[in-house]
């Protein structure tokens, strides 16, 4: 699978990069992610599907420093990654909001704990605090900034969580399952705040998820990684014009994307292998 962004230009570069998870594991050539070669485009949106398991979590770790590859290099806006990423934000499934924390509290935890904002954090507090409630007014938490996560509805936390993975403006969004346990009318709701958020301000972003519809949507390229150990076997640009409304989901430009993204997870499911591009 060739990336039409060249290393030198890529924001984020994968060059044969495999993982595995101990020594004994490497010795018997067992690994959880192989021969990944990716370069992605400053800004770019990005989404990673596939079947359980392949490997696609893996890779986020491997992107924001949480694990060192076992053999090849990665490249994070041209700087070799060893280590955790300070460039970059997260957010998860579960919105892991701090429950004796409010809301705006919550958001403005990685200012207390990433530098250079650590150091200045008490001094600039009240900056601090008015960029995290811009912010939170973005993504509609407006009057909801002094509440507590119990007395947040789930698609509200995990509003929160993203503006707390924001916060520090970092170049990289990383986003792993972020919308999986919400309602289908939640789920899209928040599609349309982190299209706008990402519009704005250009952050190059790599979302994980099972659901093929929000990949369509969300992304520029969409990547179907194969069962374990993971590589990337598909890349699909999506030519969908932007700025992409929820109507568009229900076209049959849409529909037939999703389709085409089905039948390749369908086959890699029955066979290992994904239909040849």
């Amino acid at each position: 699978m060739n990336d039409a962004a060249s290393p030198s230009s890529s924001f984020v570069d994968f060059r044969d990069v495999w993982l595995a998870y101990n020594d004994e594991l490497l010795a018997q050539n067992h690994f959880a992610v192989e021969a990944i070669n990716l370069q992605v485009k400053k800004g770019e949106f990005i989404a990673i599907v596939g079947p359980s398991g392949c490997g696609k979590s893996t890779f986020m770790k491997l992107t924001t420093g949480l694990r060192m590859p076992s053999m090849g290099k990665i490249l994070i806006d041209g700087q070799p990654v060893t280590g955790p990423l300070k460039i970059s934000g997260m957010a998860f499934q579960a919105p892991s909001l701090l429950p004796w924390r409010t809301t705006v509290d919550n958001v403005l935890l990685p200012l207390e704990i990433v530098e250079p904002y650590r150091s200045n954090f008490s001094k600039n507090r009240k900056q601090y605090e008015e960029r995290a409630r811009k912010l939170l007014q973005k993504v509609g938490l407006g009057g909801y900034e002094d509440k507590f996560p119990w007395q947040l509805s789930g698609g509200m936390q995990q509003r929160a969580s993203i503006c707390r993975a924001l916060i520090h403006e970092p170049k990289m969004l990383l986003l792993d399952e972020p919308f999986g346990a919400l309602d289908a009318f939640t789920r899209e709701e928040l599609w349309c705040i982190l299209r706008d958020l990402w519009t704005e301000q250009q952050f190059n972003v790599i979302l994980v998820t099972h659901d093929l519809r929000e990949s369509v949507f969300l992304a520029d390229t969409v990547y179907v990684m194969s069962k374990s150990p993971g590589r990337f076997v598909v890349k699909r640009e999506i030519d969908l014009p932007r700025p992409r409304d929820l109507e568009v989901t229900y076209t049959k430009e849409f529909t037939d994307i999703v389709l085409e993204l089905r039948g390749h997870i369908g086959a890699i499911r029955k066979t290992g292998a994904a239909i040849n591009q």
